[in-house]
C-alpha cells in the first residue's frame, strides 16, 4: 500500500480562506464606506439648499409678504456653504419659493482601490421648498 505524501494541502486550503476573507472584509468595508460618502453627500445638499433658502428677498417680508428666494444670494451662500465642505455642487432655483441641490463627491475604496476598482462617484440631492409659516400653519 502506498501513501500519498499530503504535507502542504492545509497551507493551500488556508490561503484559500485567508484571501476569501480578506476579500469578503474588502468588500463590506468599501461597500460601508460608499453609503456613508452617499449619505454625507445628500446630507450636504440639504444643508447647502437650507442656506441657500435662508436667502430670502427682505422687502417682501417686511410687507407681510410670503418670501420669495434671491437668487443671486440663494446661489452664493449654496456655492459658499459647498466650498467649505470641500465637495461639488450646484444649485438651481427651479421658482420662487423652490430650489435644488446637487452634490457630488468623489469616493476611493480602501481595499478594492488595491485591486485596480477606481474612485466611485457619488451623489445626494435635495429639493428645497421655502414656506412662511404663522402660528404652525404655512401661509
Amino acid at each position: 500500500m502506498r501513501h500519498r505524501d499530503e504535507r502542504g494541502s492545509v497551507t493551500v486550503w488556508g490561503v484559500l480562506i485567508a484571501l476569501i476573507l480578506t476579500l469578503v472584509i474588502g468588500i463590506t468595508v468599501d461597500l460601508t464606506g460608499q453609503v456613508n460618502v452617499q449619505q454625507r453627500a445628500h446630507d450636504l445638499a440639504q444643508q447647502a439648499g437650507r442656506t441657500a433658502a435662508n436667502q430670502v428677498q427682505a422687502s417682501q417680508i417686511m410687507r407681510g409678504q410670503s418670501p420669495q428666494i434671491d437668487t443671486a444670494a440663494a446661489r452664493t451662500a449654496a456655492a459658499a456653504y459647498l466650498d467649505a465642505a470641500g465637495v461639488e455642487g450646484s444649485v438651481s432655483i427651479t421658482g420662487p419659493t423652490t430650489l435644488s441641490v446637487h452634490v457630488t463627491i468623489v469616493y476611493q475604496p480602501k481595499f478594492l482601490g488595491t485591486a485596480g476598482i477606481g474612485p466611485k462617484t457619488v451623489s445626494g440631492d435635495a429639493t428645497i421648498l421655502l414656506s412662511r409659516v404663522v402660528n404652525g400653519a404655512p401661509r
